[in-house]
């Protein structure tokens, strides 16, 4: 395979497009979830609010204006081919491509430059967090999502040991979700990350709000996993923006890792109904 030479404002264009794509196109996975949860609900009140949702999302669509006034923390998954050469700084490229989206999209800017004392706007929501992956190839995959913090504040993480079991991890996201109730804007997605380390525990919870509702873990035993949590979620019954129903949650992605012999490391990171990203592969 020949090495490819990308240059650094075609990865900021597909950055800037990205971005302003999921906040203004909520995913079809999503959409048809909203639409099979409003027909199955029995509260006249939960058929409500899942209508008003997915006519919010279908006017964004429409307009092209953000589905959620918080328009999130940009987030990206990369999968950077180890064939490519960028013409250019790499990052630079990406971080400029969140700024022109933020800016000339419309969309809320909403970082700090200082988690606890300053807390300065920086005025064009970088930096953005990038995580990214070597992998075969002289391509570049680029997933990217705007995580809103109503939901993100309400994610966990515990340090699990191997003695807990399945039943122990099964608590741990269940007690998570309970606790978290109707703050994080449901009907939620729920991702969930085992294994790795207390890092990469979380990355995983991240990267699994990002999988389409409508898969499954390829491991059938992790798949039954998700499908047991998001009936017994269902059935916390807060429903819909909290106001009580049978649809607490649109899906439950796992993620796992390989972990040490002594741990079990599992993160819960939820994400609203607003589940923002797009790829692109430049």
């Amino acid at each position: 395979m020949e090495t490819r030479i990308i240059k650094a404002n075609e990865i900021t264009e597909t950055v800037k497009k990205l971005f302003m794509d999921c906040n203004y196109f909520i995913g079809e996975d999503i959409m048809n979830a909203l639409k099979t949860a409003r027909d199955n609900e029995e509260s006249d009140t939960a058929k409500s609010v899942l209508s008003q949702i997915i006519e919010n999302d279908e006017i964004a669509a429409a307009e092209e204006i953000p589905m959620c006034q918080d328009t999130g923390m940009a987030v990206l998954f990369i999968e950077y081919g180890d064939k490519v050469v960028v013409d250019g700084d790499f990052e630079e490229a990406v971080q400029q491509g969140v700024r022109e989206a933020y800016d000339e999209g419309y969309l809320r800017k909403s970082v700090v430059s200082d988690p606890v004392f300053d807390r300065i706007n920086t005025k064009d929501n970088t930096p953005a967090i990038i995580h990214t992956k070597i992998v075969s190839g002289n391509t570049i995959k680029i997933t990217a999502g705007g995580k809103g913090f109503g939901s993100e504040n309400m994610s966990a993480i515990k340090m699990l040991t191997p003695s807990y079991g399945v039943e122990g991890v099964k608590q741990f996201i269940l007690d998570t979700v309970k606790s978290a109730g109707p703050n994080p804007c449901p009907p939620i997605v729920v991702g969930v990350g085992i294994g790795g380390t207390f890092e990469r525990a979380a990355q995983l919870a991240k990267k699994a709000t990002f999988r389409s509702i409508d898969t499954y873990n390829p491991d059938e035993r992790y798949a039954e996993l998700e499908k047991e949590l998001l009936e017994a979620i269902n059935k916390m019954g807060f429903g819909p923006a909290g106001l009580g129903g049978k649809t607490c949650a649109l899906g439950v992605n796992i993620e796992t890792s390989p972990t040490h012999i002594a741990g079990m490391p599992v993160a819960v990171n939820i994400c609203c109904h607003a589940a923002r990203h797009k790829s692109a592969k430049i």
